[in-house]
């Protein structure tokens, strides 16, 4: 078995993963959200403090699978520095006490692994990666072999949301309360520009969308936030399958996935669905209560790296904020 650690950001999870099986025999999460809402977005050094706090109530949950054991697996890049180190540090400090080998996982690759959790990995495939953090159209062969073909130039999918609700002063995180609104809004009342539209490049941007909405908030009152909430989704994924389309015109997919907190947004996933129809490609999605960070989908990586003997150094094995696939 392996035990795994996420601390990446705002949830702590702890997951025990069977090597041969890949079954989840364990997994556990505690999100950060309430706390963070107070300040609107995500304080570092306050997460920090949480993850020193929760994750070791609970690791004494999954204490009796420890004779288990063969090996540690943590994120250790990229994400908040501050963060990251609280799970580098139990890892090691596990992998000291029980004997251990350790396996420094990416956490990017980990979110294409959340599509695995408990069956064989499946590869290659097409993954667009939508999170709080990144927006990256990726083409994977293998577990070594992940190219980024086209990321963002400004702000990523998932964090426009975040930044459109608390423009309306409405809470964190912004996704699940943005995708609730804009299912009563009009998406066509506020005709945002589609960004980049005129441009070739594969890339993405939400600058110039998010200071649309910007000065149409500063323009609305409450009652219009629904119109804005659906506006807002309709053109910010509007823009992904535009992007899409232009990219499969010279490279059409035969495997398709979504992956990152973001993906678990419905009305994209329809989208996505409705693209994928004319080049009769297969849709992955992993399931919902694994699309945000969670050590379920580290520990199914680990497994993959365990098997080919890829381990990490005690003293080489440090936190990495802003690394890449």
């Amino acid at each position: 078995m392996i035990l795994s650690i996420e601390s990446s950001c705002d949830d702590s999870s702890i997951a025990i993963t069977q090597i041969a099986t890949k079954k989840l025999l364990f997994h556990q999460k505690i999100s950060q959200e309430l706390e963070h809402a107070l300040y609107g977005g995500v304080v570092p050094e306050l997460a920090s403090r949480l993850h020193a706090e929760a994750l070791p109530r609970i690791l004494e949950q999954c204490s009796a699978y420890f004779p288990h054991l063969k090996a540690i697996a943590v994120t250790h890049e990229p994400g908040l520095a501050v963060t990251l180190i609280e799970g580098v540090i139990m890892a090691k400090a596990l992998g000291l006490a029980l004997g251990l080998p350790l396996i420094g996982v990416n956490h990017l690759k980990g979110h294409i692994y959340s599509l695995f959790i408990e069956q064989e990995s499946r590869f290659p495939l097409t993954v667009l990666l939508v999170s709080g953090g990144h927006t990256q159209l990726i083409e994977v062969q293998s577990l070594d072999q992940m190219l980024s073909v086209a990321t963002t130039m400004d702000d990523s999918f998932g964090e426009s949301f975040d930044k459109v609700a608390k423009m309306m002063q409405l809470g964190y995180p912004g996704g699940p309360i943005i995708e609730s609104l804009a299912r009563t809004g009009d998406p066509l009342r506020y005709g945002f520009t589609l960004p980049l539209l005129h441009n070739s490049t594969i890339a993405f941007s939400y600058s110039g969308l998010k200071n649309a909405v910007r000065l149409a908030v500063e323009s609305s009152t409450p009652q219009d936030y629904p119109d804005i909430a659906a506006s807002f989704q309709y053109i910010a994924t509007k823009h992904l399958i535009h992007k899409l389309k232009r990219y499969f015109s010279a490279h059409p997919p035969k495997t398709f996935a979504i992956v990152g907190g973001a993906s678990a947004n419905l009305y994209l996933r329809s989208q996505i669905e409705l693209l994928l129809k004319p080049y009769s490609a297969d849709l992955l999605l992993a399931p919902l209560q694994y699309c945000s960070d969670n050590a379920a989908m580290i520990g199914r990586m680990a497994v993959d790296m365990f098997e080919e003997g890829r381990f990490s150094c005690f003293d080489t094995l440090h936190v990495s904020p802003r690394s890449k696939l």
